[in-house]
């Protein structure tokens, strides 16, 4: 016999928790359920340690720096990896431990372990008991994507949750994808003191941004002794006795790079393919993403998809928003919905990246007049002081409304002066609220209101 609820929430990441306790606020029956780790990716796999290690490496590259502010330190400087990895299960951890105990208090909730499979439209089955209720929300989230890649199956190899399991230095890290994950590993590990050579099919690192941040970013990495082989359009692996060979061309340079561990960073699948969508006849799109409207409904009413597992949004931010947009529809009659999200995002190398709306190439193919404004780091006082003049503040402008389309600030503090843009453009103000703005000196933000003040057209 079925239990009864009023809402199944499937998956506890970082749409689903908080959706079960607004419905427990409302007084609703739910089930929640997890098959591994409450929180999801951010909390165990994704940002929350990888944000902590980040933390870690930063800590190492400025006491090797030391001498430059006039700091001695008069021994070398030694990183000791399993501390570091004890640094980073505690926060991890602690997450996870807070997330399971805030679910496990919800009144009104019962926490289900194991895997979630529709058995109909209204009906979910896990470990063996059925759970039926009128409104389903699917928060199953994504993984690592694992390439159909020649010789992959012969060697060992490491995505972004098993680099969480290591507590010692790979002597040469060979991580495959020059996109957002692979290059914060990337530069983590450079500094941690692994040799590290990034391999990218593409002329370029992060296609999605423009070409003079991608040179701007890889210039910095480059500039800490990260490898880059482009244009590896011939990949491979097998084994070596070193560790692993990995072909990367079969034109330009040597044809393998010879490495310890191997990192594949090549993009996310979502959790989709086990969950007896069919049965319930939800649609997915061709890369397995439950397809959603505005207000994340599927085609089958009754039914959700929020978080990663929709592919409207690869970020915790934009998880967490899908709850709020839900709730919103639901609870308080308010017609929100993700069409009306702007495309925010950040690259945590250090210096960071800020990132929202269009790209520069994105403005010239709408071909909109536009005016675009930009100022070097050199150029920034809080950046001089601190000794971090790496990358660059560029704005783009609506040259008719004035309106902020796209921006992005690689520098110092980048990921958080990006703000002052993205609030301006949800208002949907002229960018002359900002430029006519007096900021703080010395900060890097207060070079905002300059740069815009300095806008010439984008030719």
């Amino acid at each position: 016999m079925a239990s009864c609820y009023d809402a199944i929430i499937i998956g506890a990441g970082q749409a689903g928790p908080p959706l079960a306790g607004r419905m427990d606020q409302e007084g609703l029956k739910v089930a929640i359920i997890e098959r591994k780790l409450m929180g999801g990716t951010c909390v165990n796999v994704g940002c929350i340690p990888t944000k902590t290690l980040v933390g870690s490496a930063r800590v190492a590259y400025y006491a090797r720096q030391a001498l430059d502010f006039g700091v001695v330190i008069e021994c070398d400087v030694q990183v000791d990896m399993k501390k570091v990895k004890a640094r980073m299960d505690q926060i991890s951890g602690e997450s996870n431990r807070n997330v399971t105990a805030w679910v496990e208090g919800m009144k009104n909730v019962d926490l289900y372990r194991g895997h979630a499979r529709f058995i109909d439209t209204g009906t979910v089955e896990v470990n063996g008991d059925l759970l039926k209720a009128d409104k389903i929300f699917i928060d199953a989230g994504a993984r690592a994507r694992v390439p159909d890649m020649p010789g992959l199956a012969d060697v060992p190899f490491l995505t972004n949750s098993g680099m969480m399991e290591i507590d010692f230095l790979p002597e040469h890290l060979i991580i495959i994808g020059g996109s957002y994950i692979g290059l914060e590993f990337a530069q983590m590990y450079r500094r941690f003191g692994s040799e590290v050579t990034v391999v990218e099919m593409a002329d370029r690192i992060i296609l999605r941004d423009d070409e003079d941040v991608s040179a701007a970013v890889q210039d910095v990495l480059e500039g800490e002794g990260v490898n880059f082989r482009l244009q590896a359009e011939c990949v491979a692996a097998r084994p070596h006795e070193q560790g692993v060979a990995v072909g990367v061309s079969c034109e330009v340079g040597p044809n393998e790079v010879i490495g310890s561990h191997l990192l594949l960073a090549v993009g996310r699948v979502p959790n989709t393919d086990d969950l007896g969508l069919e049965n319930a006849g939800v649609e997915t799109d061709e890369r397995g993403f439950i397809t959603v409207d505005g207000h994340l409904r599927t085609n089958v009413p009754g039914i959700w998809a929020i978080g990663e597992v929709n592919g409207r949004g690869a970020f915790t931010h934009t998880s967490y928003n899908d709850y709020e947009i839900v709730a919103a529809n639901l609870f308080d009659d308010d017609a929100r919905s993700i069409d009306d999200r702007i495309l925010c995002y950040g690259l945590f190398i250090d210096p960071p990246l800020g990132r929202i709306g269009m790209t520069e190439q994105e403005v010239r193919e709408s071909g909109r007049p536009a005016l675009v404004g930009k100022r070097m780091m050199t150029r920034v006082s809080r950046a001089r002081e601190f000794g971090e003049t790496r990358g660059f503040i560029k704005i783009m402008v609506d040259a008719d409304n004035e309106e902020i389309l796209g921006a992005a600030i690689l520098g110092l503090n980048g990921d958080e002066a990006i703000h002052c843009l993205l609030d301006v453009m949800y208002a949907k103000k002229p960018y002359t609220v900002i430029s006519r703005a007096v900021h703080i000196h010395p900060t890097v933000a207060e070079l905002i209101p300059t740069v815009l003040q300095e806008m010439q057209p984008l030719e």
